[in-house]
């Protein structure tokens, strides 16, 4: 599936500016942002992606249990985060790095929750919002409907003050709508008409599974039925996922109710590091959306703006930065101690006990057999 019809597109895959009927209202929004804004969006879908290379990196040489990519996706996130407040309030699934990143979050505490020193208990009030990642598939949804549903209750939305009336944004991906908690946010969002925006990156793929195989029609006809307001945007376009977003979280903050968007972008890299995307995608649709590239697409209409050489010089130098700054902070980590596994409760706790008698006693079982 590729883009259809009904796709907000503000970037061309040629690097221009759209303008039409259909992006007219979103225009503004774009004219709005400075210069500088402009090149930090460069910025942060840059140097997102050379961390996320080096941690896929680090987790081929043994360094982390495993790593997930967001390889593609940078501008669906970008955008979006970028258009979220700072008084808003974000519910990740687990792949979201550019959000957090935006959000404030140090990229080290993915790797430690990736090389199991962390339960990923991260406190959203020291990363900007940004709630905890969420690997049970979809279940997000209904934590942050709940959230918002409690915005609605406090008094905390819908003032009509957009300094301090807050939104809250819900990322997941294409395989989470087959979840039946995703459903029942709807059902509840548009209920209590809560305010927040639905955000699907829609990659293609809920692991091997194609997009096609999970649902008969586009993805943002489900919102639809619930009676949520839903728009189909172009995900590799940060542009559109910038001002489709800060359109639709207005509207939510102001007492419009729940958004969906649905953002049409590709999972350039594997699912996981576990998993051989090559056993089951075709090339002719890697070249496709290879082709459409966000980063390369934003870069040519900075450039076509007239951004300096020695602009793009420096972002490049900043992602190496980084990756080296979070390849030697990784390697300075140790072994994850055994105990943590058994880290769950803040109190003792008499299965916790057991299990960790167990395996202790199956670790030196295993010494007596060697020697």
């Amino acid at each position: 599936m590729s883009y259809t019809e009904a796709t907000i597109q503000l970037l061309s895959p040629e690097g221009s500016l759209v303008e039409s009927d259909v992006t007219a209202p979103y225009l503004p929004k774009i004219a709005a942002l400075s210069d500088a804004q402009l090149r930090d969006f460069h910025r942060q879908m840059v140097v997102t992606r050379r961390f996320d290379i080096e941690a896929g990196n680090l987790q081929r040489q043994g360094q982390l249990a495993l790593w997930i990519p967001s390889l593609g996706q940078e501008a669906a996130q970008v955008g979006s985060g970028y258009a979220a407040r700072a008084q808003d309030h974000i519910f990740p699934a687990y792949r979201e790095h550019a959000v957090g990143r935006l959000r404030g979050l140090d990229p080290m505490r993915i790797i430690e929750l990736l090389r199991g020193l962390s339960h990923g208990g991260w406190d959203p009030a020291q990363t900007g919002n940004f709630h905890l990642y969420t690997l049970v598939i979809g279940s997000q949804s209904l934590h942050a409907t709940g959230y918002a549903m409690g915005l609605t209750f406090d008094g905390a939305t819908a003032t009509g003050n957009p300094e301090t009336d807050a939104a809250v944004v819900a990322y997941f991906g294409d395989g989470a709508t087959s979840q039946g908690d995703v459903s029942e946010a709807f059902v509840f969002a548009a209920s209590y008409q809560a305010p927040i925006l639905f955000f699907l990156q829609n990659n293609h793929w809920a692991i091997s599974v194609p997009v096609e195989r999970q649902s008969r029609t586009p993805l943002y006809l489900r919102g639809t039925g619930f009676g949520v307001p839903s728009v189909q945007i172009d995900g590799n376009d940060v542009l559109a996922s910038y001002a489709v977003s800060s359109t639709m979280l207005d509207s939510a903050r102001a007492g419009g109710g729940p958004q969906f968007i649905e953002a049409l972008t590709y999972r350039m890299g594997a699912h996981t590091t576990s998993d051989d995307p090559t056993k089951y995608r075709e090339h002719d649709d890697v070249q496709f959306w290879s082709e459409r590239d966000p980063i390369s697409r934003f870069e040519t209409f900075l450039r076509a703006k007239g951004e300096s050489e020695a602009f793009f010089a420096e972002v490049a130098t900043e992602a190496e930065d980084l990756a080296a700054d979070i390849r030697t902070r990784t390697l300075a980590l140790g072994v994850p101690p055994t105990d943590k596994m058994f880290a769950v409760y803040s109190d003792p706790h008499p299965l916790m006990d057991e299990q960790r008698a167990w395996l202790a006693a199956y670790e030196a079982s295993l010494d007596e057999v060697t020697e």
